[in-house]
């Protein structure tokens, strides 16, 4: 793309974007940079158990949820949280990961075992994190089930443990957190200046038959689709006007925001929404953060740039359904300034998740 073109999107799309692509002199292969990966995925044996006894006496409550074996390579690379898992991120060269609970996780349970069940969670990365501190950072899992007690334990999660944000499942019982009986969670986010990651699951009873037939309703497709309906009811209900300061991340590039946005503008005036303050562009270019996890293409790298600008994108894999060698070899040969490599690497992470 030209630089005139690219001077042209921006002033379209107020895009703060670099005035020209980079080449190859504007990476010295010579430094390696410091690499933090974002959506990366754990387990414990206690939530793998509860989910088994959940599907085998309450098959139906939830649709599409699914075990992979106990004794399954994936089970066991979640499990891990010590030095298979390092093993592998010195493979790749990954320096540190952004530790999140495995979905769906504890909210597909009761209010009181979901929150017993995130605070073990949060108790075992906490253990983690402090037995390898200058290679985990974790995120707070909650039970929004409950909450006023998913507030305090994001407070206890960012306060007492020392993690590094939140971690929420996308729905909970069916319902969508623009309900505001959920708003003490973005509250406490808030106030603890903790970024809120906003991971799929798939598609709810309510919208889950067009989605059950060929693979479509987990990473195919329904993942994307159900937590970008997700997000847009967050950003159309206001809860940006009300907590201004609230940070949302958005993986797989954004969920697909990003190519939706001068859509999203256009028919948000034709429809009138004065539900909100601004246009659905300025919240996403504010509130929202998107992440690389299992997108390793240069179009859309490109695109998200262009309307979002490199200060707004966080590398991450996806592991173990991602792999942390191709993420890696991606954004290595991508053509990037040098220092927007290292926002997207480590920069971004480091000011979102307060990673020293």
């Amino acid at each position: 793309m030209s630089i005139s073109r690219r001077r042209f999107l921006a002033a379209a799309t107020g895009a703060c974007v670099p005035l020209a692509i980079g080449s190859a002199s504007d990476v010295d292969s010579s430094i390696k940079p410091f690499r933090v990966s974002t959506e990366e995925t754990f387990g414990i044996p206690e939530i793998y158990e509860a989910t088994a006894k959940l599907i085998q006496d309450h098959p139906v409550d939830e649709v599409g949820l699914g075990l992979p074996p106990p004794q399954s390579p994936l089970v066991s690379k979640l499990m891990d949280l010590g030095e298979g898992r390092i093993a592998e991120m010195d493979r790749a060269g990954i320096d540190m990961q952004v530790l999140s609970l495995w979905s769906p996780g504890v909210q597909i349970f009761e209010p009181i075992q979901a929150s017993d069940l995130a605070r073990l969670a949060n108790d075992r990365i906490a253990q983690a994190i402090g037995a390898n501190p200058q290679r985990f950072a974790g995120l707070v899992t909650i039970a929004p089930q409950d909450p006023e007690k998913a507030a305090l334990e994001i407070e206890r999660g960012m306060s007492t443990l020392g993690l590094n944000g939140v971690l929420i499942n996308s729905y909970t019982n069916g319902e969508y957190l623009d309900d505001t009986k959920y708003w003490p969670i973005f509250e406490a986010a808030q106030a603890h200046n903790a970024a809120i990651y906003l991971h799929p699951r798939k598609p709810p009873p309510h919208m889950y038959e067009p989605f059950s037939k060929y693979s479509m309703d987990g990473a195919m497709w329904g993942f994307h689709a159900e937590v970008s309906t997700h997000a847009i009811r967050l950003l159309l209900s206001g809860v940006f006007d009300q907590f201004p300061r609230l940070t949302i991340v958005l993986g797989h590039m954004g969920e697909g925001l990003p190519f939706w946005m001068d859509r999203l503008d256009s028919i948000s005036t034709r429809e009138d929404l004065s539900t909100i303050k601004r246009k659905p562009s300025d919240y996403i270019r504010n509130n929202i953060i998107i992440t690389t996890s299992a997108m390793f293409w240069n179009p859309i790298l490109d695109l998200s740039r262009t309307v979002l600008g490199s200060e707004r994108i966080m590398f991450a894999v996806d592991y173990p359904f991602g792999s942390s060698e191709a993420g890696v070899e991606w954004l290595d040969a991508a053509s990037l300034p040098s220092n927007e490599r290292r926002l997207i690497y480590a920069e971004n992470a480091k000011r979102v998740f307060h990673i020293k």
